[in-house]
């Protein structure tokens, strides 16, 4: 996607992320305008939108808990560990959501001069990654409900 760089961006930045941004760059450069300091100008932000979009990965995406407990086969105290796991994830989640919000408007502030398709651009990636980390949480959160369901029904 990124072949005409001299760095492959891809070991640096998620998937989605260079996508759009190779969007935004195309939009950029397939404008028809004749003017050599308009296509330079294009140039740069397109670069300026690549260095503003690694503040975005200063944030660490959380991974869901990998080892929670069984509620079939669990004891009260692993269950417990489980919803100590799974609060520690939530907490860790709602940090990097913060921190993304912070950088997306740090980074919408700092970009004066950019139209507003490139705006809406910016606005639908940011609020597809929100979603996708809310939409896992939810999933993760869920999962583990069904396992304290488990639990409770074996204890009864």
């Amino acid at each position: 996607m990124v072949k005409n760089c001299l760095i492959d961006f891809t070991q640096f930045f998620d998937r989605d992320l260079i996508f759009a941004l190779s969007k935004i760059y195309i939009l950029i450069l397939n404008k028809k305008e004749v003017s050599f300091m308009k296509k330079v100008k294009k140039i740069v932000i397109s670069y300026m939108l690549t260095c503003y979009a690694s503040l975005s990965f200063a944030c660490d995406y959380p991974s869901p808990p990998k080892d929670l407990p069984d509620g079939a086969n669990s004891n009260k105290e692993e269950m417990l560990a489980g919803v100590r796991e799974i609060a520690s994830y939530q907490d860790d989640m709602s940090a990097y959501l913060s921190c993304i919000e912070k950088n997306e408007i740090a980074a919408t502030k700092s970009l004066t001069n950019i139209s507003e398709n490139e705006k809406k651009l910016r606005s639908e990636l940011f609020n597809k990654k929100y979603n996708a980390a809310i939409e896992t949480q939810i999933r993760t959160v869920e999962i583990f409900n069904i396992e304290i369901r488990r639990f409770k029904e074996k204890s009864k």
